[in-house]
């Protein structure tokens, strides 16, 4: 009996992860270039009270399924089609993206949403002839090649860099919308992905799909408690009976 309780426990707290993971994928419907937390279940095996027990564990990973390409008429805003990820400088740390929301900086830079800078093949992207107060002030065309070349009134500017990871299964989340790994030298270009100006890559996040994992955890999860409770009550009842003799 009590070794039933102790599975009946490890199960609902095993439900209440999976819920956790559907709660954030839906927190994140709208986050541009979200990549949602897929969950799978794997065989973990103990030993509890002289028996060996196997139950499924939900573990977590990282969906990189593509999201929908959304155009927005912005040129700053630039979207990946394939396994690639833009890069960030946030303080020391160099991150990854799938968040293409960009914009210039008072000094020309180029940022992300969050103000960070966007790496080139080179190092920081510079624009300064795109801010408003240049000394030159004849910019009329900025354009962005698939492979991530910058242009200026036709000329080569900058790249910006699209790297990817040998194994997805190195990326770590850092917030929701950045990825580190744990070494930079374990990243290499991306030559197959191609880069989309004027777009931005939408999460990858089903709603439907999510909301029928949450009802069925949630059925699941109540199965569970049901089932404690009536293993509860029948220990009770042994004990009771027990303590009479």
């Amino acid at each position: 009996m009590v070794e039933q309780i102790h599975l009946q426990m490890r199960a609902m707290q095993a439900l209440s992860k999976s819920q956790d993971m559907t709660a954030d994928n839906l927190a994140n419907l709208n986050t541009p270039g979200f990549k949602g937390n897929k969950i799978f279940y794997e065989l973990y095996t103990e030993e509890v009270d002289g028996k060996r027990i196997s139950q499924g564990l939900p573990m977590q990973t990282i969906d990189m399924s593509q999201g929908v390409l959304e155009g927005t008429g912005n040129s700053f805003d630039i979207a990946i089609e394939g396994e690639g990820f833009f890069t960030v400088q946030e303080g020391d740390r160099t991150y990854l993206t799938r968040n293409g929301r960009f914009h210039l900086d008072n000094d020309g830079v180029l940022v992300d949403d969050k103000g960070n800078p966007v790496l080139g093949t080179n190092g920081l992207i510079e624009l300064k002839e795109l801010v408003n107060g240049s000394e030159n002030s004849d910019i009329s065309d900025f354009k962005v090649s698939q492979d991530g070349t910058i242009y200026i009134n036709g000329n080569e500017k900058s790249k910006i860099a699209i790297l990817k990871p040998a194994k997805t299964s190195d990326l770590e989340r850092h917030g929701n919308g950045y990825f580190k790994v744990d070494t930079i030298a374990s990243l290499s270009p991306d030559e197959s992905s191609k880069v989309h100006q004027g777009f931005y890559e939408k999460g990858n996040v089903q709603p439907l799909n999510e909301m029928v994992d949450m009802m069925q955890t949630m059925q699941l999860f109540e199965s569970q408690q049901k089932a404690m409770r009536t293993t509860d009550e029948l220990l009770g009842k042994i004990t009771s009976q027990l303590g009479r003799y």
